[in-house]
């Protein structure tokens, strides 16, 4: 009986296009690519061996050793597809470290392959595998049947396996995973009652085919530019550490002067020196034999992830890095000098989670530079990440709970000679971390979306009090409430002032309301409008922290300020005399645009001199009093005014 061998034509021609495919789309580098490259391999060689096999059994007789060692071969390799999956899948899930120290798990693994193996080898003697009869046509042997059995204990243990970690999956990759079993057992049986059918290879690579198209996907996992894994394969692979409990070293390195390197060299000219220490990276982890896995997070931003069985080298390949990565790039004729931070991270002694690590490697452009190989044993602050880890959780039930307070920190006027106003600032305690700074809470809030639930809350306590009787004893102007970023681009902030204006019968001149610099660059349209229509209802604004940033004069001057708070970083006047040349120069100029003046940050009594011959309007700071509580603050300024 003729076997038809088509199937394993068009299977041949599935994986010559795997290969290719897996080959062009740079599928080649990392252990999930290679395990995946190998399988198509091993399944090309099972189809080849298995079309030979085949066209000499349809030749009749002849040929007895050219029969024999093609129908080994194809038995061979095509038993080895499924342990090999198997191992595709430990790789999928991420538990080597699991297989290489359970001594069970290793015999699990091999000992029905090896089983199957010495089987063939004792075949050449026995016959008890196949044999060729006197008409030299392949037979099955009585111990045929432990094929069968060994593909099914691999079908049983991968479904197994599979579902033991389901958890680390989408429901995509899932099922695409599982695929291979079904398609393999419906092929096992076709090919078990209709010999002719050689169907088996046909079903294992369309099952191939479907995991190339579902799982192996390199927009997902391939950095286009470096090749190396990109940011999405990096937190999932980490997710799925932390999830197994491995142990592993990572070697982050960050490019500090990235941003400037781009704007320098244009996005082409930082493609390809990005691609420059890509290449770089690689060769010191094949020179040092770390057999890490590489990754580009973007931003400048590279990582090693080296396995316990590699930990030794971790400390040398650091330093290897470090040194490296001082030298100069050549770049189209010129060189280009990077500043890049190194450092080593154990995990999970020294951090615990994914959150953590993403914000710790984020946070390392901030560390003082000094060329050395940083340690995170040496400057990770848990606290602080899990603070920022915990962080909406905070703000939520802050909100809910109203746990926020309002600090005064009152402002002086120089020429009355008395505190004219105050600035309402906002203060978090949480029971957990204590005090928390707003310059954590307040950008937090502001990605969250909560903020604009936080600047209604702080707004609405202003306007409280100073519709109160206590406030109208003050003699107190107005109060100074900030405006966030995100705020002054919501559609409906000025309605929403307006109303709680007249709700709590306020004044407009009773409320002036805060811009920082950073927030005045934006001048989207949004914000435009509702400065405009605020100041058209007899609010006024003050533009503070005037001079952290690279401020836009022109733009400044096109908006509605009434005062000019300038940063404490003018206050250096001492330690640096240009200070002073600056100072005056910038209060000139503000003056000459009609434009009242606060100093912030004034600690003592020679400032507020100095500041008062530069003629600036007020003074706000620790030397008159720090933001204190509503009821600390009503007590301060019934004391000064009796004091006169």
């Amino acid at each position: 009986m003729s076997k038809l061998v088509y199937f394993d034509y068009c299977a041949a021609i599935l994986l010559l296009i795997l290969l290719v495919s897996t080959i062009f789309r740079k599928m080649t580098k990392g252990r999930l690519n290679r395990l995946f490259l190998v399988m198509v391999a091993v399944s090309l060689i099972a189809v080849g061996a298995d079309i030979w096999a085949i066209n000499l059994d349809n030749m009749g007789v002849g040929n007895r050793t050219g029969k024999y060692i093609t129908h080994v071969m194809y038995l061979f390799f095509h038993g080895l597809v499924p342990p090999l999956y198997i191992v595709y899948l430990v790789a999928q899930t991420d538990t080597w470290h699991r297989l290489y120290k359970s001594v069970w798990m290793k015999l699990l693994l091999l000992f029905p392959y090896g089983i199957v193996t010495m089987v063939m080898v004792l075949n050449f003697h026995f016959h008890n595998l196949f044999y060729l009869d006197a008409k030299d046509t392949y037979t099955r042997g009585p111990l045929f049947f432990i094929l069968y059995i060994s593909a099914v204990y691999y079908i049983i243990m991968g479904i197994i396996y599979l579902c033991k970690y389901r958890q680390l999956f989408s429901k995509r990759r899932f099922f695409a995973l599982l695929s291979l079993f079904p398609l393999m057992v419906v092929a096992v049986v076709i090919q078990y009652f209709r010999p002719e059918y050689v169907v088996e290879m046909f079903a294992q690579v369309s099952a191939l085919t479907f995991i190339s198209m579902m799982v192996q996907r390199p927009e997902e996992i391939i950095d286009t530019t470096t090749g190396l894994g990109k940011f999405s394969a990096y937190t999932a692979d980490m997710r799925r550490t932390f999830q197994n409990h491995k142990n592993i070293q990572i070697i982050l390195i960050n490019i500090i002067n990235y941003q400037s390197l781009r704007d320098m060299l244009g996005y082409e000219g930082i493609d390809e020196l990005l691609q420059k220490v890509a290449v770089l990276l690689e060769g010191i982890n094949k020179s040092q034999h770390s057999n890490a896995e590489l990754y580009y997070l973007g931003s400048g931003k590279f990582r090693f992830v080296i396995e316990e069985s590699f930990f030794k080298r971790t400390e040398l390949t650091a330093q290897t890095i470090n040194e490296a990565l001082k030298a100069d790039f050549m770049l189209n004729g010129t060189e280009i000098n990077l500043v890049s931070c190194v450092c080593v991270a154990k995990c999970p002694q020294d951090i615990q989670d994914v959150e953590s690590l993403l914000a710790f490697g984020n946070d390392l452009n901030n560390q003082h530079y000094n060329g050395e190989v940083f340690y995170a044993a040496e400057i990770y602050k848990p606290d602080y990440y899990n603070l920022m880890k915990d962080i909406n959780h905070i703000l939520e039930r802050a909100i809910s709970e109203k746990k926020f307070e309002i600090y005064y920190q009152p402002i002086y006027s120089i020429s009355e000679k008395r505190f004219n106003s105050a600035e309402a600032l906002l203060r978090l305690k949480d029971e957990k971390y204590g005090f928390i700074s707003p310059e954590i809470f307040i950008p937090a809030a502001e990605k969250s979306g909560s903020i604009h639930k936080i600047g209604h809350y702080v707004l609405e306590e202003v306007c409280r009090f100073i519709s109160s009787e206590e406030f109208q004893r003050l003699n107190l102007d107005y109060i100074e409430v900030n405006l966030s970023v995100v705020q002054c681009m919501q559609s409906n902030l000025a309605s929403e002032i307006l109303k709680l204006l007249h709700q709590y019968k306020v004044q407009p001149s009773q409320i002036n309301l805060e811009i920082t610099e950073t927030a005045a660059s934006y001048a989207q349209k949004t914000m435009m409008k509702n400065l405009d229509c605020l100041t058209k209802a007899g609010i006024q604004f003050s533009l503070d922290d005037f001079g952290t940033g690279y401020s836009n004069m022109r733009r400044i001057a096109s908006m509605p300020f009434h005062l000019i708070k300038l940063d404490k970083t003018f206050t250096n006047l001492e330690q640096n005399p240009k200070m002073r040349i600056v100072l005056e120069n910038t209060i000139r100029m503000i003056k000459d645009m009609n434009m009242k003046i606060v100093a912030e940050g004034i600690e003592t009594e020679c400032l507020v001199r100095q500041f008062a011959e530069l003629h600036c309007e007020y003074i706000q700071g620790y030397y008159y009093s720090r933001p204190i509580p509503r009821p600390e603050f009503v007590t301060f300024i019934e004391q000064a005014m009796e004091q006169g």
